[in-house]
């Protein structure tokens, strides 16, 4: 049996997935399973030994690759109406997910999605429900990933020649958010949170993708001592090796959190316009700061209002839940 499984395009939502396609590899010993992904997910699948072999799509000529394949099942991990339309253009006689997005039409096993106004639960199950749903039993779920001694090699080369290695702790700053501004704890609170790391000998490492190497340069520029700043320097593998070399790792709610999680770096996630409930650090150890507002959470790219939810967290209340990993 050969099955295709497409992964979230999101960095977040495709690590929280990982646990279920576990699940869905012990349910089917037997059978040949392959990570159909976008390229800048690809590399958070099949590095490690016994992994699935990944299919990386391109947009056109997705469907004549995934064709060319001969999959006998695939199951949809996204929501979007166009990827359960590329696996029926390819031809996959079984297409399994959830009924979103009007593509019911598009499955030969289709199942109802969670109830949106249910109590929130962590995003992880969002996956393994729908394995349930589909009768498919599931592990008990665990984020993990392992480096390989050459990556973690090559993250304390990269590491010594920006200046660390000096024995002072490594804190890794990372203030940006893709999914857009509102996510964002302001670049000020970042620098004055590292100024205040700094007075415990904290090395403080920025990390970021290119686009948002504006936004650490603008942190570096405020801080007395030159931050390491690797924004738009770091592939995902690489930024796993210099997360796992970190002592501590504050983030806002993004893909990378998790990718700290994962390696059980201790994590001080700031929460803003998400609910902690759906999308925090799954595993400790972990500490969540987030302050209620009437209008979140609210799933915004951008604040309409004030930005209260993030501006009411003080740098002094992010140092003092940093102290607890680094004491």
């Amino acid at each position: 049996m050969k099955i295709v499984v497409r992964i979230p395009n999101w960095v977040g939502d495709a690590i929280l997935a990982r646990p279920a396609l576990d699940s869905l590899a012990a349910h089917f010993p037997g059978a040949e399973i392959v990570v159909a992904a976008a390229d800048w997910v690809r590399d958070l699948f099949g590095r490690e030994e016994g992994g699935p072999r990944v299919l990386t799509l391109d947009g056109k000529g997705s469907a004549d690759a995934l064709r060319a394949e001969a999959f006998d099942l695939g199951l949809l991990f996204t929501n979007s109406f166009g990827t359960a339309l590329q696996f029926r253009k390819a031809g996959i006689p079984e297409r399994w997910g959830y009924r979103r997005d009007g593509r019911g039409f598009l499955l030969t096993k289709g199942v109802k999605p969670p109830d949106s106004q249910a109590e929130p639960r962590h995003h992880i199950h969002y996956y393994l429900d729908l394995l349930n749903k589909l009768g498919l039993p599931t592990l008990e779920p665990e984020l993990r990933f392992r480096l390989a001694p050459n990556e973690r090699r090559e993250a304390k080369a990269l590491l010594r020649a920006q200046g660390a290695g000096d024995g002072r702790p490594l804190v890794v700053l990372n203030p940006g958010a893709s999914y857009g501004p509102a996510k964002r704890w302001p670049a000020e609170r970042f620098a004055a949170l590292a100024g205040l790391l700094r007075r415990r000998e904290a090395r403080i490492v920025l990390t970021g993708s290119a686009e948002e190497a504006a936004l650490t340069a603008e942190i570096a520029a405020a801080l007395d001592e030159p931050p390491i700043d690797l924004a738009g320097r770091t592939t995902l593998r690489s930024l796993l090796g210099i997360i796992g070399e970190a002592a501590l790792f504050v983030t806002n709610d993004t893909g990378p959190m998790h990718l700290a999680n994962a390696l059980r770096v201790p994590v001080v996630a700031i929460f803003g316009p998400t609910e902690p409930r759906a999308t925090a650090p799954f595993h400790p150890p972990a500490t969540v700061l987030k302050k209620d507002a009437p209008c979140g959470p609210c799933l915004y790219r951008t604040c309409p209002f004030d930005h209260r939810c993030l501006r009411s967290i003080s740098a002094e209340e992010a140092f003092q839940a940093c102290l607890a990993y680094l004491e």
